[in-house]
């Protein structure tokens, strides 16, 4: 199977010379081309890694790490002119596997990429999915709606949040500690009664597809999606 890598890149004079190298090893490459949302054209070309810029358009390397973070293990390797260790630190914090600063030797890349796609083959970790299925629903990520078939139930970011780790682990119990780590962000803390509420409008707003029954409470541990 060939190995897939995305480049998000926006000076185009690099991204043609990254293609032009990576396709001579034998990848299969493809670029961002709508900025406003790097994460939908990542997830549609599912690649094996990802090259990321720092500074783009609209929202910077940083901000999409950490969004593709949020869905996949798949490697994220930076390549930027930003060369101050805050600038280092804050992209391996956030989830990247390695930093090269610009101007970059290809030929060192590539046999950096082809030594990280061999410890991820080794431990795993996969490409991203839009969408995780247990039983008959499916957790549409991209889209923040939980699907059954034809008919889909509109969810909001946080609810689509509550269930990812469920759906990751259907039928084992996740403990609320867990899923309110996940929820916290900038604009929201969740402590147990927000989460409570959470879950029950998740049942309401489900009722219609049957989901409900199979999101269970489990007392004094945590959430789980029935076996």
């Amino acid at each position: 199977m060939t190995e897939r890598i995305f480049i998000v890149e926006d000076n185009q004079e690099i991204v043609d010379l990254l293609k032009k190298g990576l396709i001579g090893w034998g990848f299969d490459v493809a670029s961002c081309q709508d900025f406003h949302d790097v994460v939908l054209e990542v997830t549609d070309f599912a690649p094996s890694l990802v090259l990321m810029d720092v500074n783009l358009p609209f929202f910077n390397g940083f901000y999409w790490t950490q969004e593709i973070r949020k869905k996949s293990l798949m490697p994220i390797i930076f390549l930027s002119s930003r060369d101050a260790d805050t600038d280092q630190i804050m992209a391996m914090n956030l989830g990247a596997d390695d930093y090269i600063t610009k101007p970059f030797n290809l030929d060192l890349l590539i046999v950096k990429i082809k030594a990280l796609l061999r410890r991820t083959a080794d431990s795993g970790h996969g490409a991203p999915t839009s969408k995780l299925m247990y039983k008959d629903f499916a957790l549409n990520i991209l889209e923040n709606q939980l699907e059954k078939g034809e008919e889909a139930v509109a969810l909001s970011k946080n609810e689509t949040k509550l269930l990812y780790p469920l759906f990751e682990n259907a039928g084992e119990v996740v403990a609320r500690e867990t899923i309110m780590e996940d929820l916290w962000d900038d604009e929201l803390f969740v402590d147990r009664n927000t989460l409570s509420v959470m879950v029950n409008r998740i049942r309401t707003k489900t009722k219609d597809i049957d989901f409900g029954p199979h999101l269970e409470t489990v007392k004094g541990k945590g959430l789980k999606l029935d076996d």
